[in-house]
């Protein structure tokens, strides 16, 4: 006996044709998501890049960028991710200066013992860097995650990027002589009160290359010198904080799918890359141009940061 068609059995075979066609949307959803995904986290790696170096804090940058390059991945990565993409960063200072940082030799016949197989300037320069990283050391393990839950607004970061901005105006108008201009006449003291002067950079707007820069500058080093201190004393400090994320990024169960993987490496990537011209630039800007641009430019931000605040667009 032929077997009737019913409305269930015209839903069914609609339902049928249909999957396929919902499997292939939903694949295409997908990969686009992943594709918007990669695209913002290169933008992230340029913003990273740029202003890790320049003394313009990356996280006055980031909390403007969040507003239009949102991820379609948790909290809790992104939190991760804002500090672990400055591993891309410290990777270009190790490349740019890589014959200054590395303090071992092979056999130079010249000294006997260790002193055959060490560069004493550049041991001793770790040591100085390691003396200038304890204090954002103990305290960032300490108040990390302080800062971070009541630190992190707008109104904080406005008021740090102006604040900072005029410091650096000043410092620059009654800046007499340099009386450091090479890094090995850096002394421990001069580490230490630098490593203090980083643990300002805790609070959200200020620059971490910005604060160390000014601290150099009051010391009496010159630009250049300022900046590669800077640069060098990033490595242990910014590997340290990453380090922290992660296991915290770990611990709090966090796991790390394709879609993360391909986001923190393409930010790591483009970061390094972008960082490679920063440093460059502002080396070779120091050289002759004082830091009175940046601090005008810190103003200028922080204005746009609390008026973005005060009318509700971040």
């Amino acid at each position: 006996m032929p077997r009737l068609h019913t409305r269930r059995d015209g839903a069914i075979l609609i339902i049928e044709n249909c999957a396929p066609l919902c499997k292939m949307a939903a694949h295409s959803l997908k990969r686009s998501d992943a594709m918007l995904n990669f695209i913002k986290a290169v933008l992230y790696g340029v913003i990273e890049g740029i202003t890790e170096w320049l003394p313009i804090s990356s996280t006055g940058h980031m909390i403007l960028a969040e507003q239009f390059l949102q991820f379609d991945l948790s909290d809790e990565f992104l939190s991760m991710f804002r500090v672990v993409i400055q591993l891309g960063a410290i990777l270009a200072v190790v490349v740019l200066y890589w014959k200054q940082l590395w303090p071992f030799t092979r056999n130079n016949h010249k000294n006997t013992g260790a002193a055959r197989y060490i560069k004493w300037p550049i041991f001793r320069l770790w040591c100085k860097i390691l003396v200038a990283s304890l204090p954002a050391a103990v305290l960032g393990l300490l108040l990390d995650d302080w800062m971070d839950a009541h630190l992190y607004t707008p109104l904080v970061v406005g008021i740090m990027l102006i604040f900072y901005g005029v410091v650096f105006l000043v410092v620059e108008n009654r800046r007499a002589a340099p009386q450091v201009e090479k890094l090995g006449h850096i002394t421990y003291r001069d580490a230490l009160i630098v490593g203090v002067w980083q643990v300002l950079a805790l609070v959200p707007g200020t620059s971490r290359s910005g604060a160390t820069i000014i601290g150099g500058l009051l010391l009496g080093m010159s630009r250049s010198v300022a900046s590669r201190f800077t640069f060098f004393l990033a490595i242990p400090v910014m590997a340290g904080a990453s380090g922290l994320k992660v296991v915290k990024f770990l611990a709090g169960g966090g796991v790390f799918g394709g879609g993360e993987m391909l986001v923190l490496a393409t930010g790591c990537v483009v970061a390094f890359v972008t960082s490679l011209a920063a440093i460059r630039f502002l080396m070779n800007y120091v050289r002759s141009h004082d830091f009175k641009v940046f601090g005008f430019y810190r103003i200028a931000l922080g204005v746009v940061v609390l008026a973005a605040s005060i009318v509700g667009f971040i």
